[in-house]
């Protein structure tokens, strides 16, 4: 059975009535209402969202359950998660994180550079993190000339190293 796969994280209370702040790591954020009953990454606990609305950057949820705001605070921090088979099939060219995480890298020679260890986005797109076996972690643009192949069947991903990084200058002299 695949790992689930975490869609949300339970934030701060809002309001005195059991609502919390929800960040959703969907496509549509508020899809996360439409998989059903969401889970601890172990499946111990299981919530029901049973409403939500847009806010500034996140969404504010409320959850079955939960009708104070001394419920809603204990629940800050929880992720939430579904059963992989519960989300929608991807397009071509289009992949979740969790299907990348721990996938070969490899460059276009087959010569291995290391594993997939994150993918990430703080803004500008997204970044894939490699871990080598050895050294740093190496932070890429998740980008087709970057990262040109995509070999979900085969366990790895093509990874084109850029020649140049913008920025990459000699450092100016102080004096």
């Amino acid at each position: 059975m695949a790992a689930p796969i975490c869609v949300a994280r339970i934030g701060a209370a809002h309001g005195v009535r059991g609502a919390v702040k929800l960040w959703t790591f969907t496509e549509d954020p508020l899809a996360v209402r439409d998989y059903g009953p969401l889970t601890t990454k172990d499946g111990a606990r299981q919530f029901e969202v049973t409403h939500v609305r847009e806010a500034k950057d996140h969404l504010v949820a409320t959850i079955k359950g939960v009708a104070t705001r001394e419920d809603a605070e204990r629940l800050n921090g929880i992720e939430l998660y579904i059963a992989r088979d519960k989300l929608p099939a991807t397009e071509d060219d289009e992949y979740y994180h969790a299907d990348l995480i721990g996938l070969a890298a490899v460059n276009a020679a087959n010569e291995p550079l290391g594993r997939v260890a994150a993918i990430h986005n703080f803004g500008a797109g997204d970044i894939i993190e490699i871990a080598p076996p050895q050294g740093p972690t190496m932070l890429l643009p998740f980008t087709n000339a970057v990262v040109p192949t995509v070999d979900l069947a085969g366990g790895r991903v093509v990874i084109e190293l850029p020649t140049e990084v913008e920025g990459d200058d000699d450092a100016p002299t102080l004096t």
